[in-house]
C-alpha cells in the first residue's frame, strides 16, 4: 500500500504551530527547534521512515518542510523579542557609562614638547631606533674604542647594529636630509640602555634638538633653552650652564633649572629641600655642534654653525609633575590603579 507522505507532512506542521503557540520563552523555543530540526528531530527522521529512493517528490518535500520550520521558528523568535523589549525599556533611566581611556603621561609630555619647540619653528622628526654604528657613533666623533661609548650601556645587535642609546643619530640623518640649512628639528623617540632599576629603565623616551645655520652661537642655545624652560615648568623658573664633556659637541653643557619646590633656594623652612638639595635640578647635556659632526653630515663648519641638545622625556615630566615615583617604571605599567591618578 503506498504511503500518504503529504498527510505526514501536513501532520508534522499542525503539530509545530500547536507547540509554537505555547512557547513563552527563547529557551522553549530551543527546545522546540531541537525537537524537529535537530539530528534526532522529525524532520530528519521523515528521511529515514518515508520511502525517497522510490520517490524523488518525496526527498524535496521534506526539505521544503525543513525551510518552513525554520522560518515559523524564527518568525516567533523575532515576536519573543519585539515583546520583550518594547515595554521594558525606559529612555529616562541613566545608562551604564562606558570606561573612557585617555592618552598616557609620556604622551601627553610628547605632545606638549613638540608643541613648545614648534612655535619657536622645529619640525618634529622621528628617525631609526636600530641604527648602524656610524650613525649611532663614528659620525658623532666617536671613533670606536673610544672611553666615551662606556658610558652609554649599548645593546650591541651585532658589531655595526645598535639599538640606539640616544636620539643624536638624528643630527647626521637631519643634516643628510636637508642638506642645505637652515636646520630647525626636534627628534623625538625611544632608547635603550643596559641599565634597569627603580630610578632607570632599559627604555625610555629623550629629545633631541637641532639648530643649524649661518652665526649660530651660545646665546641663542640659551634662549631656546630659557624659552623651554618657562613654557614647560613655568615664568618663575631659571635656567643655569654647567661646563661638561660630550664628544659630539664642542663646547659642551649640562643644563640645570631651578627647583619648582624650593624656588632655586634648596632650603625650606630651614630644612634641606628634598626634591633638589641644591637649588637646581639637572635637565640635560647640549652643547655646540663639533665641527667634525658637521663636516659627517655634509655641512661645511667654515659656513655654518649650530647647537644641539638632549634631554630625557620621562625626567622632564617627573621634574613637571612632581611626580615622586619609589620606581620609575611605574610608568610603563598597564596597571590601572597607578595610571588613573593622572
Amino acid at each position: 500500500m503506498a504511503i500518504n507522505y503529504k498527510e505526514t507532512i501536513r501532520e508534522v506542521k499542525k503539530s509545530l504551530s500547536r507547540d509554537l503557540s505555547k512557547v513563552k520563552t527563547a529557551d522553549d523555543l530551543e527546545q522546540i527547534n531541537i525537537k524537529y530540526l535537530g539530528r534526532q528531530g522529525e524532520v530528519n527522521l521523515l528521511f529515514k521512515t518515508l520511502p525517497i529512493k522510490d520517490d524523488s517528490n518525496i526527498g524535496k518535500a521534506i526539505n521544503e518542510l525543513k525551510d518552513y520550520c525554520k522560518q515559523e521558528i524564527t518568525s516567533r523568535l523575532n515576536i519573543l523579542l519585539e515583546i520583550k523589549s518594547d515595554p521594558i525599556f525606559d529612555v529616562t533611566v541613566p545608562g551604564i557609562q562606558p570606561p573612557k581611556g585617555s592618552l598616557h603621561l609620556i604622551t601627553h609630555a610628547i605632545n606638549e614638547i613638540e608643541s613648545i619647540f614648534s612655535q619657536l619653528g622645529f619640525v618634529r622628526r622621528r628617525y631609526p631606533e636600530v641604527e648602524t654604528d656610524w650613525y649611532y657613533a663614528e659620525g658623532l666623533n666617536i671613533p670606536k674604542g673610544h672611553p666615551a661609548r662606556d658610558d652609554q650601556e649599548t645593546f650591541y645587535l651585532s658589531k655595526e647594529i645598535v639599538l640606539t642609546a640616544h636620539t643624536s643619530n638624528g643630527q647626521l640623518r637631519e643634516m643628510e636630509k636637508v642638506k642645505n640649512p637652515p636646520i630647525k628639528m626636534v627628534n623625538i623617540g625611544k632608547t635603550y640602555r643596559r641599565q634597569a632599576d627603580t630610578s632607570h629603565s632599559a627604555m625610555f623616551h629623550q629629545f633631541e634638538g637641532l639648530l643649524i645655520d649661518k652665526n649660530i652661537n651660545i646665546t641663542h642655545l640659551i634662549g631656546v633653552m630659557d624659552y623651554f624652560a618657562k613654557a614647560y615648568f613655568g615664568n618663575d623658573r631659571e635656567i643655569r650652564l654647567r661646563p661638561h664633556h660630550f664628544q659630539f659637541t664642542e663646547p659642551s653643557f649640562e643644563i640645570d633649572i631651578s627647583c619648582g619646590l624650593c624656588h632655586g633656594k634648596g632650603i625650606i623652612e630651614k630644612l634641606p629641600c628634598k626634591f633638589c638639595k641644591s637649588g637646581w635640578l639637572e635637565l640635560g647635556g647640549s652643547g655646540m655642534v663639533h665641527p667634525n659632526v658637521l663636516k659627517n653630515g655634509g655641512i661645511d663648519p667654515k659656513i655654518f654653525s649650530g647647537f644641539a641638545f638632549g634631554w630625557g622625556v620621562e625626567r622632564v615630566l617627573m621634574m613637571k609633575s612632581g611626580l615622586n615615583l619609589p620606581d620609575l617604571r611605574l610608568l610603563y605599567t598597564d596597571d590601572l590603579r597607578f595610571l588613573k591618578q593622572f
